[in-house]
């Protein structure tokens, strides 16, 4: 479980973050949700120990993260980031084999259970095929998993996650969250779209100017009440059985007695 509590942080003097509470329980995918620099990059990083926030408290598994070592924290919190070094002559495995470096020693190599806890990993994400694959050769999707195979191979518990669906298509967003969602693991993960959210999340916290606007499962907090203000747009929702689905406009409004919509500069 990770837990933050009363968190604050801000560059000079520009807050970021606001008082944010949030809890990532053991084995749910928690998202955090927000428009661009609501501070959710900020708040990831600060859930890692990246960031050394500026009041408040960080628990993993009811442990302070500020009194972990960066050894003890890659332990127990596996990251994945979207700079990943796309351009490093390496192999997938090798790749993946970065992820077992908290388990040795200073200058030791790869063991035999290194690597077997690396393809493991590799082929719980479906890509022990690309084992012998430059890393930088790779689709975005393949990529992608291997970065989650790699965070996987740190035996860690936890997963935290910088938007790893930017830059993919709509298969490889599902693929990938649907991968995530399945691993048992407890994840943090931050999302632009809401719809993935939806559909992959647990439980979700609306940021909003660096303080928490809304926070529950997707089925209570992405309602147009909470969204509207926060983004700035007109939002339609539609559930069909257990799914969510958002439909988002420019500002608009209503005519009298009618279903058009028409934007309220008009």
């Amino acid at each position: 479980m990770i837990s933050a509590r009363g968190i604050r942080f801000g560059y000079g003097d520009t807050p970021v973050l606001r008082g944010v509470d949030l809890t990532a329980a053991d084995g749910k995918v928690l998202g955090l949700l927000g428009p661009n620099g609501s501070g959710k990059t900020t708040l990831l990083r600060t859930l890692y120990g990246s960031l050394r926030p500026s009041a408040g408290t960080v628990h993993l598994d009811g442990v302070d993260v500020a009194t972990l070592s960066t050894r003890e924290l890659a332990r127990r919190i596996a990251v994945v980031v979207q700079e990943h070094g796309g351009d490093l002559p390496l192999t997938v495995a090798d790749m993946v084999l970065l992820g077992r470096t908290p388990h040795r020693g200073t200058f030791g190599g790869s063991t035999a259970q290194d690597l077997e806890v690396s393809a493991d990993s590799l082929r719980r994400v479906g890509a022990l095929g690309l084992a012998n694959r430059g890393f930088s050769g790779l689709s975005g999707g393949e990529k992608q998993r291997v970065l989650v195979a790699r965070a996987l191979a740190q035996s860690s518990g936890h997963l935290l996650l910088d938007e790893p669906t930017n830059h993919l298509d709509i298969r490889y967003q599902h693929e990938v969250l649907d991968l995530v969602r399945g691993l048992g693991t407890t994840v943090v993960v931050v999302l632009h779209d809401l719809n993935l959210a939806a559909a992959y999340c647990d439980e979700v916290v609306l940021l909003r100017e660096g303080a928490v606007h809304a926070a529950g499962t997707p089925g209570e907090v992405l309602v147009p009440e909470n969204l509207e203000p926060v983004y700035e747009v007109d939002v339609r929702r539609l559930d069909t059985g257990d799914d969510i689905h958002l439909a988002f406009r420019p500002r608009r409004t209503r005519r009298p007695g009618g279903d058009r919509w028409t934007s309220r500069n008009a």
